[in-house]
């Protein structure tokens, strides 16, 4: 009796955990929408990158704001910003929510921002500007070359009436207040 008491603890145990590291079947297909951003962004295409973008976060700013702004910050002579590496973390099983699915989605991504260009002053702005969002732990100045390495630890909600084609919100908490105009409060609520 206390060996069949055991088995079936056991085989309960490996049931759970089986299903606890199921992958969830929906990363494949966020995974490729948000590969797909960044390499746009990469590569400078940024209308191909604004059209990936959630179109109710165009509510909180135009999309001829969006797209002035990412070709500001990648397109800048001044400060070039190049982007190395796309990591994936944890991504949230999809929640339906008034026709839409929404997932938290962890991506990681290694920056190089050449700031060579800006004087001693801007370039300690920069210093803090970078600490301050990223961490002391994950900005480093490579002197040599006048760049900052930055360890980017990302956040973005996927979004999707169909689970095929994903549309991102980037998740930052000092956006968070005009959020709520985008996103539901379920979702707001986990970050």
């Amino acid at each position: 009796m206390k060996t069949k008491s055991l088995l079936f603890l056991f085989v309960l145990l490996s049931c759970i955990t089986f299903s606890q590291a199921k992958a969830n079947p929906d990363d494949p297909a966020i995974k490729k929408s948000l590969t797909y951003f960044v390499n746009s962004i990469k590569s400078k295409q940024i209308d191909q990158a604004v059209s990936c973008i959630y179109p109710k976060f165009f509510t909180i700013i135009s999309k001829e704001q969006m797209t002035q702004i990412l070709n500001m910050t990648y397109n800048n002579p001044f400060m070039k910003i190049e982007m190395q590496d796309l990591k994936f973390g944890n991504i949230e099983n999809p929640e339906l929510i008034t026709g839409e699915y929404f997932s938290i989605t962890h991506y990681f991504l290694k920056l190089k921002c050449n700031v060579s260009s800006l004087n001693d002053d801007m370039k300690k702005k920069m210093n803090s500007a970078l600490t301050a969002k990223y961490g002391a732990n994950n900005v480093k100045y490579l002197a040599n070359e006048g760049s900052y390495l930055i360890n980017a630890n990302m956040k973005t909600c996927a979004v999707s009436k169909d689970k095929k084609a994903w549309k991102f919100v980037i998740l930052e908490k000092e956006y968070k207040k005009e959020l709520v105009k985008v996103l539901p409060k379920k979702i707001l609520d986990k970050f």
